[in-house]
């Protein structure tokens, strides 16, 4: 979607699994692009072990080195709608162990949930 805002929102496990990423992103440079990773020092889906953000590593660093404009929290919203990207935001939170619920694999309806959530009503009439 090259005219719209783009906004990737993953953990910090995931990111520092797929570091190749940034590196990408930083190379192609999508002006709409945003990621932000919700960093709880942990990987919740295998059982809440530390990941290497609770030892030092700085995400929002890498993603710097790579390329990418850091922006804090407070400026995000601003920086998605109102500046070119590609855009990278750390964001940290408490570690809370909450059950396992793996989510649906059907595509079409991950598609319409997120719609749903994103559009609320409209997304159903589009």
């Amino acid at each position: 979607q090259p005219e719209l805002p783009v906004v990737v929102i993953t953990g910090d496990g995931e990111m520092l699994m797929g570091l190749g990423s940034l590196a990408t992103i930083g190379v192609q440079q999508p002006t709409n692009l945003t990621v932000v990773v919700i960093d709880n020092e942990r990987y919740g889906e295998t059982g809440m072990q530390q990941t290497h953000t609770a030892h030092g590593v700085d995400l929002a660093g890498v993603a710097r080195s790579c390329g990418l404009k850091v922006v804090e929290f407070k400026d995000l919203a601003s920086a998605i709608h109102k500046q070119p990207g590609p855009h990278f935001a750390a964001i940290k939170v408490d570690a809370e162990k909450i059950p396992l619920v793996l989510p649906p694999r059907e595509g079409a309806l991950l598609k319409a949930r997120f719609r749903r959530a994103l559009l609320g009503e409209q997304a159903d009439a589009e």
